[in-house]
């Protein structure tokens, strides 16, 4: 695996020895037709019940450590996210709807997440997303990766699964696990920092370019296999994630 990822103010990248290779289903990143575009929105709405209203994606800690006290820390903390955790799970994301080995990828996953607290919370999200997407696009693949892991697999690689059940390609995959990297953390911040929702937002869209760039980016390593995806991380982020869980009051989960 290359250790190409670089580095931010988070973190930096740190490819973890990983999974065997495995060769794509569908060969190349695929456009899928505009009916089925759609059922992108669906799954990146905020209001599919997949729990990620819970989650503040290591905000809540930024915010008591200091970190983020404004929209222009929201948009630095954004930013670092979506380069780092952001990329490795859309590539995690973009390999799943590909249809590449679902427990290469699930250990691949674990490999990248070396907080338990980030590890347990991403199997609970992947658990609740499996429910809903279940209702939603109901596909053999999703059964077969839920009875594998009936406690929840990684949430990237659910989301993956999920959207090739709903026949999006793997770029598709990755720009819903881009967003999703730096829209909870906007959505927190709001309640937060009684943030004003309107600066909140205008940060999510002036990071929109760099979401393409990494979901190009992510859909491309993917494509090549499961050795070569993306493994950045951000060391903050796990330690922040530790110390949250230990608290005994909190707004958000993680």
């Amino acid at each position: 695996m290359r250790p190409s990822d670089t580095d931010t103010h988070l973190g930096h990248g740190d490819p973890a020895a990983g999974a065997r290779h495995e060769k794509p289903a569908a060969g190349a990143v695929h456009e899928p037709p505009a009916a089925v575009r759609a059922a992108l929105l669906v799954l990146c709405d905020g209001r599919f019940p997949a729990g990620g209203h819970a989650h503040s994606g290591g905000a809540e800690a930024a915010v008591k450590a200091g970190r983020i006290r404004d929209a222009d820390d929201l948009a630095a903390f954004c930013r670092g996210r979506l380069h780092t955790t952001g990329l490795t799970a859309a590539g995690l994301a973009a390999a799943a709807a590909f249809g590449h080995d679902p427990f290469a990828l699930d250990a691949a996953a674990d490999a990248r997440t070396p907080s338990p607290a980030l590890r347990a919370t991403s199997r609970k999200l992947g658990r609740q997303l499996m429910r809903a997407a279940r209702a939603a696009w109901p596909a053999p693949g999703l059964d077969a990766l839920a009875s594998v892991f009936p406690r929840g697999a990684h949430q990237p690689v659910v989301l993956g699964t999920a959207a090739r059940a709903a026949g999006l390609g793997p770029e598709d995959a990755a720009h819903c696990a881009a967003y999703e990297a730096v829209g909870g953390a906007a959505t927190a911040a709001v309640r937060l920092l009684s943030l004003d929702p309107f600066r909140a937002t205008a940060v999510l869209a002036r990071l929109a370019p760099e979401m393409d760039q990494v979901a190009a980016r992510a859909a491309g390593l993917a494509r090549m296999g499961v050795d070569d995806l993306p493994a950045a991380s951000a060391p903050l982020l796990d330690i922040w994630a530790e110390q949250h869980a230990a608290w005994p009051v909190r707004l958000f989960a993680s």
